[in-house]
């Protein structure tokens, strides 16, 4: 049986297109350390939205 590589958040299937942003040197291997920083940043990504559009 193959294993699962994510979960869809709350049932919602993801985007296909990723969204992609370059980030300082060493940015990247640091946020690899953080637990579920996927999701984390997803959640992030969602308020951030949110806050700018007055929602």
């Amino acid at each position: 049986m193959p294993t699962e590589k994510y979960k869809p958040y709350e049932s919602i299937a993801y985007d296909k297109t990723p969204v992609q942003v370059k980030v300082r040197p060493g940015v990247r291997e640091r946020l690899k350390t953080v637990d579920n920083w996927r999701n984390k940043l997803r959640q992030y990504i969602d308020r951030l939205i949110e806050e700018e559009s007055g929602s």
